[in-house]
């Protein structure tokens, strides 16, 4: 199967393996999955970065650099994706979940997370 990860479990994938849920780790370890990160979620981490956030201090470049190098596959942002946000319902205010959730909608994968929001849209999501 092929999962897009919500920028939380990027984070913790990339950086701190032990806040992932057992459920996330397992698919992330498995050889016949595809993990996939997005654009976005590089984008939010540069935001919330630049705010002071503290859950947000990981170097960008770095990060991007690292997930490549662990063949993650990386998924732009398309005009199609961001149209795709007008049909999702008004669940979740955060502009790149909702980014994230019309991707995976978009490419037909599915998006892994493990906010309860989130996992409340229809369609490709799973919560881990």
């Amino acid at each position: 199967m092929i999962f897009l990860l919500d920028t939380h479990l990027l984070l913790w994938a990339a950086g701190r393996p032990d806040l992932l849920p057992d459920a996330a780790r397992s698919l992330i370890n498995a050889q016949d999955n595809d993990i996939l990160f997005s654009a976005a979620s590089l984008w939010e981490i540069v935001i919330k970065r630049g705010l002071g956030r503290s859950d947000f201090e990981v170097e960008p470049r770095a990060l991007r650099r690292g997930l490549i190098e662990a063949d993650y596959g990386e998924l732009p942002v398309t005009s199609s994706h961001a149209v795709a946000v007008a049909s999702l319902p008004s669940i979740h205010k955060d502009p790149f979940d909702r980014l994230l959730i019309a991707q995976a909608m978009t490419e037909g994968i599915t998006l892994l997370t493990s906010d309860k929001l989130v996992a409340q849209y229809p369609g490709p999501v799973q919560r881990v």
